[in-house]
């Protein structure tokens, strides 16, 4: 008996049945994803080559995606890939995937390093700590001139990724990418802008995230200690002593959180004002302080 000739109008039906009945939250589009990376086409491709039977390798390929894929492995770590800030990143499973809140992050540093740009100063430097893929120092650097940036990392993993992502970018020669526990390595440095997104999901609420996150995204990225406060309290004793003064420090908070890490930037002697910033769904997700 010959074998079935799958067409691309099979395979996106039968697994975007697949995925529903798996839990998937968006089959379809994570169906038309994988099986344009495994064409290596885009997703538009698909729709006016419906009949277009696969080839033995492409249709090779594809079922592995899917296979991953069923057991809910993030479509990022499948594909090797993330977009963030409109840039593409290279993800592993040593690092957290980037996130869309975090771009609000990203955003503020750029914003506010644009604007002292242009107010006179030079030279200016930021340290992005807790970096994984490098996404929001890489971004910053991108998207500002005249600025440099040292990326701390505990995981030498995630640095390794880090300089990937850098060396891709053109963006090697205006980083340093050091390896340690938060503010560490960067102890005697003085910085205009220090920016972190530290773990900050409570223990206790790690096993119950979505299964794409609590089986497979590194929880040394994840949680944040008994009330998810624990990286902020060592992170707000040290970082406020290394900004210049005016320097602000800036870091992504989870939902409830804003308020209580306000207190403890505000309770550091360097700082002398806080704010925050809220994500596109009004949740505040980034607090600032400004040091004296």
């Amino acid at each position: 008996m010959a074998e079935r000739v799958w067409t691309i109008q099979d395979l996106l039906a039968w697994t975007t049945d697949f995925f529903r009945m798996g839990g998937i939250d968006t089959p379809r589009l994570d169906a038309e994803v994988l099986l344009a990376e495994a064409l290596h086409r885009d997703r538009m491709y698909l729709y006016v080559h419906f009949d277009e039977p696969l080839e033995p390798a492409e249709l090779a390929a594809f079922r592995g995606y899917v296979k991953e894929r069923g057991r809910h492995v993030p479509i990022a770590y499948i594909l090797g890939r993330r977009e963030f800030m409109g840039l593409p990143f290279r993800v592993t499973r040593d690092t957290l995937i980037p996130r869309p809140d975090t771009e609000i992050l990203a955003q503020f540093a750029v914003d506010t390093l644009r604007a002292r740009a242009s107010a006179g100063m030079e030279e200016l430097r930021f340290a992005d700590i807790g970096t994984g893929t490098g996404a929001i120092a890489l971004s910053v650097l991108n998207y500002t001139e005249g600025t440099r940036a040292d990326a701390v990392d505990i995981s030498p993993e995630a640095a390794a990724v880090t300089a990937e992502n850098a060396m891709a970018l053109g963006l090697m020669s205006r980083i340093e990418i050091l390896i340690g526990d938060l503010a560490v390595p960067l102890l005697g440095r003085s910085y205009d802008m220090i920016l972190s997104n530290p773990p900050y999901i409570p223990t206790a609420e790690v096993d119950t995230l979505m299964e794409e996150v609590r089986s497979h995204e590194p929880h040394l990225a994840l949680d944040g200690g008994a009330d998810g406060l624990s990286v902020y309290r060592q992170l707000m004793a040290d970082a406020p002593d290394l900004l210049k003064e005016g320097g602000i420090i800036a870091v992504e908070v989870g939902i409830h959180e804003a308020a209580d890490v306000a207190s403890l930037m505000a309770a550091h002697p360097r700082i002398v004002r806080t704010a925050m910033r809220r994500d596109l769904a009004g949740i505040e997700r980034v607090v600032i302080g400004e040091a004296g």
